[in-house]
């Protein structure tokens, strides 16, 4: 059995899990997450338990086993406490500047780069090189940080661009600078 998939999730107070031909939707303090899950897996819930089973030793049955129970897990701790990753803008000239709901990144371009987070997805900057992203889906707020950082990622000479907090960038040495000219 895997490790992850035997684990039960405890469900906090305020939190509620419904079930529906294997579409779990949880609800909390900060939100709902719906997502359906594969027909196969066994999903049960005890009281403020929620377990999941596999059906047999399958090899698909055995990858789906730990993946349901974290995804699971996801939405719970999604729901009570959210998500959050923050970027880091490292560069002369680089920053950021929020408008609105819109964040408006300088990054060396010939214009500026608006960025617009989607129904769920906050932006938020508390200072001009810093960027937090934050919601309830882990997916999402990851796929969001990972396009921002995109626009501008870091390059290995000077480490400039857009990086995630913590990140270490393995960096070159650069041209040896005229030793053997005459």
């Amino acid at each position: 059995m895997s490790r992850i998939g035997r684990a039960p999730i405890e469900i906090p107070a305020g939190v509620t899990v419904k079930m529906e031909d294997n579409t779990v939707t949880v609800k909390g303090p900060k939100g709902e997450l719906t997502r359906a899950f594969h027909k196969d897996m066994i999903i049960e819930i005890e009281g403020n338990v929620l377990t999941v089973k596999r059906p047999s030793d399958v090899k698909e049955h055995r990858s789906l086993h730990g993946l349901t129970r974290t995804l699971i897990n996801n939405m719970v701790i999604g729901v009570t406490t959210g998500f959050t990753k923050t970027l880091e803008i490292n560069g002369v000239g680089y920053r950021a500047a929020k408008a609105g709901n819109n964040v408006n990144l300088s990054l060396g371009f010939s214009h500026p780069v608006v960025v617009e987070p989607p129904k769920g997805i906050t932006l938020d900057v508390p200072a001009p090189n810093k960027i937090i992203v934050s919601g309830i889906n882990k997916e999402e707020v990851g796929a969001m940080a990972a396009n921002i950082r995109g626009y501008r990622e870091p390059e290995p000479y000077k480490g400039k661009g857009i990086k995630y907090e913590g990140e270490t960038i393995r960096r070159k040495v650069g041209k040896a600078g005229g030793k053997g000219k005459k």
